[in-house]
């Protein structure tokens, strides 16, 4: 995958899990996080299919450490810049 490709990637998982979860029919819970196979398959029927490797990539690569799994890899948050609200 291509620099330009992880960014816009990047830029979508930012508008769900900072702005707009109600893009892919999603809720965060009261601290911002959603379990990772419930955002892969609302993503998927949304159009924006990501598997879990690509998600760990762009989790992994984003230079500004935009987004954290839990200590269990089965839920992922944007660490901050929400407009949502959260806790």
């Amino acid at each position: 995958m291509n620099e330009k490709e992880v960014r816009r990637k990047s830029k979508f998982l930012s508008l769900v899990l900072r702005h707009q979860p109600e893009t892919i029919g999603i809720s965060l819970d009261e601290s911002g996080w959603i379990d990772v196979e419930e955002l892969l398959a609302s993503m998927a029927r949304h159009g924006k299919s990501m598997s879990r490797n690509t998600l760990e990539m762009v989790v992994r690569t984003n230079d500004k450490q935009r987004f954290s799994f839990d200590e269990t890899g089965t839920r992922i948050r944007a660490n901050q810049g929400h407009s949502v609200k959260i806790d």
